[in-house]
């Protein structure tokens, strides 16, 4: 395959800006420069500038395709191929081609073009781009049709914006430049409002920078580039998990507004061997805080905290990086410079903002315990081991003195020295080195029988022998406990991973969490308590007070306690505490709850968690070690993320039906304002004009009159019918009575309803075609509303046709037409209320004939759909079940 040519885009907000003259501008310029150019395609919509350019460049011929009895012309693609140019002009990229042709869209050919090895020039406007359809639609409120992959743009060698200010844009199309004069009132009252265009305007010029930062990454990529770019301010913010995060957020996300257009990151680095200091629960409140002010969330692995942090900013090509001042104490500080002047010392371009606060200096919580990685059980045996090795091996050294020298008795201690770090951890340990040396003083090392050493030697061996040990026993309690910070950092990843699990399934949220948090902690329920009156939208009952209120419930309980014994009544309840009838304004109500017996007040359960101000997360069984609360912290903080997703979620559904009857009734509104003015208009003119005694009317004109009276009265039937069996249909009100029908007699009654639109209707039915399960009358209407809407969307010589056939136990009726049919996409909506697909005028009705059909169709238990017509239309399709087949009696 030969080398690809290169695709050229020019991009455009809105039509008229000047795209296609751009284009032609360029190819001028390359055939000035001795580039073989051709004109594959070109739309000058009647613009005399735009048609001036084509002159002295080869335009080749188009190539004509029939479709339904019309003539189309469309870019031969094949023949530009064959004549094989450098580059190729084809207007429209987002054009979609007439059936038949090499490819269904324009922008498909044009590939073919680019594979080829030949140069592109092309055009596209903003609203054609796939992901800005609906956007643009919602700004101008008119939908395209047409539209091309953001990929095929954004793959484009080159994307130029060609931009014109909406002042000018409506300038240009006041002097005639770009529409014919007849429409340009129309043109600047509706779609080319100013206010429209500079949103098109904006959306081009953001969909595009994107593209640019996206072709920055790959050239900085691919060059190596790894110093930052101040292109665009990115402001990293970066989370250690302690309380200062909040300030530390806040703090970027201000310096983030100062800019229009900066990106807020914050980034929180963990350990590779999954171990961390942070809270969880922290770190899950800062994300939410992170994401509620625009900014995104990053968690990265890496053990040199600076160096990942770094890494991270460059790849982001971030330009500001915010930390918070050490809380390590001033001694600490000594030993090491601290993550803030590592950072500040290797940043390089990057701003590095230190930010104070509250907890500077105040150190970074207790030290650890040091045997917390051991039992009591394991330090007990440690003990043991040491008492019971260092005598035995004494006595059996002794008897061996003139075997072995000090060497050989030192290495043999220190054997059973690291024997006890190994059962028991440092403490039994440190005791048992301490006890070996003067064991070792005293036994073997000159003078015996007394604590002195003659010998410098023998002092320095005993320093080692002790020094050796106390490391040796260090080491193996760091690793113990580094072994069970491993195995619970496990255990809680294993219980997040099963609680996401949970959610992603599709469990409810609160209650999956819950139910994860019992289980996980061995608890006889868990309950999420929230302080204040129970939202209406809440299913859990709110719990009234229990008659033991203390002092302390105005605010939150300490550490877990249990419930008195005795009703305590307060000497002076604050007033604003009170309500009338007795119900306290900050009492506790259940919002969810797992297992039987839940709390009803955090002071009534085992253990009890704060979440936010008014939430707590509360569990009964038994109290829980602090290590555990850490991790049920978290557990809070998703509680709390889960319950606001469940109010937003009801919120949401109770403002759709609401939503949805304000768009039905401004759809109606809009639909019917002509459909009904036009009928009354017509009666009202001919009962006028009947009534008038200045005209005398011939008894032919008379007729004509009321004929025209009779009809659009009909018209105004028909319409309130629909209206009325709608909203039946809605509100589940329509009367059914279904019965055996014959399609021989409602057929003609249909087209006798349909008067001289259904006279022209062919109808074949298959021999012994079976009855039917329906109502006739409702039958009746399904038939007539499919097939005048047929006779409208037929050509005028092809009139549509009705067919009747059984398929086992069901029996389709096909209304079948020969229009223009309906693209597959929109076959679902066609059947939308007040929907009007492909009508030229808007006298076509208000729209609910299918609606309503497939309504009523539903109702008797049959099915109304559509399918393609061979050789172009649109056939309906009405499955009906089949009377079951009477047995004649002998």
């Amino acid at each position: 395959m030969g080398e690809r040519g290169e695709l050229r885009i020019y991009l455009g907000a809105a039509p008229g800006v000047g795209k296609t003259y751009a284009m032609l501008g360029e190819a001028h310029r390359r055939l000035q420069r001795g580039t073989d150019v051709v004109v594959g395609l070109v739309e000058t919509h009647g613009r005399a500038r735009t048609a001036e350019l084509l002159d002295g460049l080869e335009v080749l011929p188009r190539v004509t395709v029939d479709y339904r009895g019309a003539a189309f012309e469309e870019l031969d693609a094949d023949a530009v191929l064959a004549r094989r140019p450098q580059v190729a002009v084809v207007d429209e990229l987002a054009h979609t081609n007439v059936p038949g042709g090499r490819h269904g869209k324009r922008w498909q050919d044009v590939e073919d073009l680019v594979a080829a090895g030949i140069d592109v020039l092309t055009t596209v406007n903003v609203q054609h781009l796939e992901s800005l359809n609906d956007v643009v639609e919602t700004i101008t409120g008119v939908p395209q049709r047409e539209t091309v992959p953001d990929e095929v743009v954004r793959a484009a060698d080159q994307v130029e914006l060609v931009d014109l200010t909406p002042e000018a844009l409506r300038r240009r199309m006041a002097h005639g430049n770009v529409y014919a004069a007849d429409k340009v009132d129309a043109a600047l009252g509706n779609y080319f409002r100013v206010g429209n265009l500079t949103a098109l305007r904006e959306l081009a010029l953001l969909w595009l920078a994107g593209t640019v930062e996206e072709q920055l990454d790959r050239y900085r990529t691919d060059h190596g580039i790894t110093s930052t770019w101040e292109t665009r301010e990115r402001v990293v913010v970066a989370l250690t998990g302690g309380p200062e995060g909040d300030t530390l957020v806040r703090r970027a996300a201000r310096i983030a507004a100062r800019n229009t257009g900066a990106d807020l990151l914050a980034v929180h680095v963990t350990r590779s061997d999954g171990l961390t200091g942070a809270d969880p629960a922290t770190l899950a409140r800062q994300r939410v805080l992170v994401e509620s002010l625009g900014g995104t969330y990053h968690q990265i692995v890496g053990d040199d905290v600076p160096r990942a942090m770094l890494d991270f900013a460059r790849a982001e090509n971030a330009t500001q990086l915010v930390l918070g001042a050490s809380r390590r104490g001033r001694l600490a500080q000594l030993f090491s410079p601290g993550i803030g002047v590592t950072v500040t010392a290797q940043s390089g371009s990057i701003d590095v903002h230190m930010v104070t606060h509250e907890q500077v200096g105040r150190g970074r919580g207790r030290l650890p315990r040091l045997s917390a990685g051991l039992t009591l059980r394991r330090r007990l045996a440690g003990l043991v081991t040491a008492v019971v090795a260092l005598p035995l091996l004494t006595l059996v050294l002794s008897s061996l003195r003139d075997a072995l020298n000090l060497t050989s008795d030192v290495l043999v201690f220190l054997v059973a020295v690291i024997g006890a770090a190994l059962v028991g951890g440092l403490w039994p340990a440190v005791a048992a080195a301490v006890a070996a040396s003067l064991l070792l003083n005293w036994f073997f090392t000159q003078p015996t029988g007394r604590f002195a050493i003659a010998e410098r030697n023998n002092a320095l061996a005993l320093v080692v022998f002790l020094a050796v040990a106390v490391m040796v026993s260090w080491v193996v309690d760091l690793a113990a406990r580094r072994s069970s910070q491993a195995a619970r950092a496990t255990a809680e990843a294993e219980t997040l991973s099963t609680l996401a699990g949970d959610v992603l399934r599709g469990e409810t949220a609160l209650t999956a969490l819950l139910d994860r948090v019992r289980e996980s902690f061995g608890m006889a329920s868990a309950t999420l308590l929230e302080r204040g009156p129970a939202p209406a939208s809440d299913t859990a009952p709110s719990t009234p007070p229990a008659p033991d209120r203390t002092p302390e419930d105005a605010g939150w309980p300490g550490d877990p306690k249990t419930p008195p014994a005795g009703p305590v009544v307060p000497e002076r309840a604050p007033a604003a505490d009170a309500r009338p009838g007795g119900v306290e304004r900050h009492g506790w109500h259940v919002v969810a709850s797992s297992g039987p017996d839940p709390c009803v007040r955090p002071e009534n359960g085992d253990v009890d968690v704060p979440v936010g101000d008014d939430l707590a997360l509360v569990l009964r069984g038994r109290p829980l070690a602090a290590e555990d609360r850490r991790v049920l912290a978290a557990f809070g903080a998703q509680a709390a993320v889960a319950l606001r997703q469940r109010r937003l979620a009801q919120a949401v559904a109770e403002a759709e039906p609401l939503a949805e009857v304000d768009r039905t009734r401004t759809a109606l509104l809009a639909a019917v304002s002509h459909d009904l003015r036009s009928p009354l208009a017509s009666a009202k003119a001919s009962v006028s004009a009947l009534r008038s005694d200045g005209v005398p009317w011939s008894e032919p004109e008379r007729a004509e009159l009321l004929a025209t009276a009779d009809e659009s009265l009909d018209r105004l039937t028909r319409l309130v019918e629909n209206l009325l069996d709608l909203s039946r249909l809605q509100a589940g009100a329509l009367a059914v009575f279904p019965q055996r029908v014959g399609l021989e007699d409602v057929l003609p009654a249909v087209l006798r309803e349909l008067g001289p639109d259904g006279a022209g209707i062919e109808m074949t039915l298959e021999m012994e075609l079976p009855e039917v399960m329906a109502d006739p009358g409702l039958l009746e209407r399904i038939l007539v509303n499919v097939a005048a809407n047929a006779v409208r969307h037929s050509p005028a010589n092809d009139p549509p046709r009705i067919t009747g056939s059984a398929h086992r136990d069901r029996v389709e009726v096909r209304v079948i037409d020969f229009g223009r049919g309906v693209p597959e996409s929109d076959w679902d909506r066609i059947f939308v209320p007040f929907q009007r697909l492909g009508d030229r005028d808007n006298t076509a009705g208000v729209g609910l004939g299918l609606a309503l059909s497939r309504g009523l169709a539903d109702a008797m238990d049959g099915l109304l759909y559509p399918d393609h017509t061979p050789g172009g239309g649109l056939t309906m399709v009405l499955s009906l079940p089949a009377a079951p087949m009477t047995r004649l009696r002998r």
